[in-house]
């Protein structure tokens, strides 16, 4: 892991870039002389590390006591894009511009970049701790589909917490059963994107004796800045 900047922020939080092979990431750190809980924190269907929405649920969390790490997936954020993923991305704008189904399209490029980014998190999370300000134990927050095959692959994490936003490939649903750490599921009631019964079922599917699902409403990018809140008591019960 080679970090290439680092910058102190006016919260107490260290943001530091990194790269690990051709994974680039950032990693957030605390103020603290104690070795941190780690979060891995990773953005709906791909999106940059760099989304605000993720850096600002990224900060908030390290001022709670967390170190928080996020990378680009393959294809995403700094990372170059195969002419597949150009011409997947394409036919997905043009299918939602005329209204017609898009799940297929989803399953073409979502599948393989979960199957890409899942194998880096893990290398990425023995990077992360092998360094002497980050200890364990270990969470996740955020898109479903790598959490999932994530989760059901690492045994060291300990505890979830979900985003139902974002498309989850028929192959994770299956896997959804093999998830049995406690788990925190967020679900927007009116998604525009992701019919609520899916995403009811995936939550019924999960294998976790302590699963708890938060429903509120509003569309795909209105979840309330109280579930960050609420995310940060759930990881302090399982993580600290």
């Amino acid at each position: 892991m080679h970090f290439t900047s680092e910058q102190r922020l006016d919260d107490g939080v260290r943001a530091r870039e990194f790269t690990l092979g051709e994974t680039p990431g950032t990693l957030w750190t605390p103020e603290s002389a104690a070795p941190a809980p780690l979060i891995l924190m990773a953005h709906n269907n791909g999106l940059p590390r760099r989304e605000p929405r993720l850096v600002a649920r990224a900060r908030y969390t390290a001022a709670q006591g967390y170190a928080v790490a996020t990378i680009d997936a393959p294809g995403c954020g700094d990372r170059p894009r195969s002419a597949a993923d150009e011409q997947a991305r394409a036919d997905l704008r043009r299918a939602m511009q005329a209204g017609e189904p898009v799940d297929e399209i989803f399953e073409s490029f979502i599948a393989p970049l979960v199957a890409n980014a899942v194998p880096e998190w893990r290398t990425t999370l023995d990077a992360l701790l092998a360094l002497p300000e980050i200890g364990g134990p270990v969470g996740y927050s955020g898109w479903a589909a790598v959490g999932i095959r994530l989760v059901a692959a690492e045994p060291r994490i300990a505890a979830a917490g979900l985003f139902a936003g974002g498309y989850v490939p028929r192959a994770q649903r299956e896997e959804a059963r093999q998830v049995t750490i406690p788990l925190l599921f967020l679900l927007q009631w009116d998604d525009e994107g992701n019919p609520r019964q899916r995403a009811l079922d995936l939550f019924d599917a999960f294998g976790s004796k302590e699963k708890t699902l938060h429903a509120n409403p509003g569309g795909h990018v209105g979840t309330p800045w109280f579930e960050v809140e609420d995310g940060d008591r759930f990881f302090g019960r399982h993580l600290k």
